[in-house]
């Protein structure tokens, strides 16, 4: 199963934009990856260096704190689109039809409007930290070894306004939903029961297609 496989899809323009605005996201999702990588593999040079030498990474905490926005927007579209993020289904997911796509626009334009609420902070959050006549362009800097803080705040509202987008998109699917009122949504995650969500972690992990018809003891040992 692919990992999208959550999302129905069809030939139309708003299945086209949804999967080309999903390649990007997934480019942004593996710049996330590597970058929790990266926090691994120094703070395992930063323990092993003031351990074994007494010598830590300079400026190691300065560095962390620039990893942090990577780490939490880059991935925020991508979770979206997949339909990773933390909701409450108890209600509606005991709708159906058009009162459940209506239920689901009503929501999404509220995130939408939240977010281009908060795309306006972060930008002037950035602006006030860049100069172009400052050294390095910033006002301001990490306080340890004096690493530039624009190019993190800048992270924010770029990656906001990408989730701005798949937003956008998500408003174009339901209004669709509602008006052709089909099984499943185009280009939105469909509502999952908690089976069909461990069924689709485990297909993931595993790299294959779980067979439903056939039922696995995981509590039972397979011997060869």
């Amino acid at each position: 199963m692919a990992l999208d496989a959550s999302v129905p899809e069809d030939d139309s323009a708003l299945s086209r934009a949804d999967r080309g605005l999903f390649r990007l996201e997934r480019i942004f999702a593996l710049v996330a990856g590597l970058t929790i990588l990266g926090v691994m593999l120094v703070s395992v040079a930063n323990i092993l260096g003031r351990w074994l030498f007494d010598i830590p990474v300079p400026g190691f905490v300065d560095w962390m704190e620039q990893a942090v926005p990577i780490i939490a927007f880059f991935g925020l579209a991508f979770c979206h689109r997949l339909g990773g993020h933390i909701r409450m289904d108890l209600l509606i997911g005991q709708l159906k039809g058009r009162a459940l796509y209506l239920a689901e626009l009503m929501s999404t334009l509220l995130i939408l409007g939240l977010t281009v609420f908060l795309i306006w902070g972060s930008w002037r959050h950035f602006d006030r930290s860049f100069d172009w006549n400052a050294p390095n362009w910033s006002r301001d800097s990490t306080i340890d070894i004096g690493l530039p803080i624009w190019p993190v705040k800048l992270v924010v509202p770029v990656m906001l306004t990408f989730f701005a987008l798949r937003l956008l998109l998500h408003v174009w699917a339901y209004l669709r939903a509602i008006a052709q009122n089909p099984a499943f949504a185009v280009g939105v995650p469909k509502i999952e029961s908690a089976a069909e969500q461990a069924e689709n972690e485990a297909d993931a992990v595993s790299g294959g297609t779980v067979d439903k018809d056939d039922p696995v003891d995981f509590g039972k040992e397979t011997r060869g």
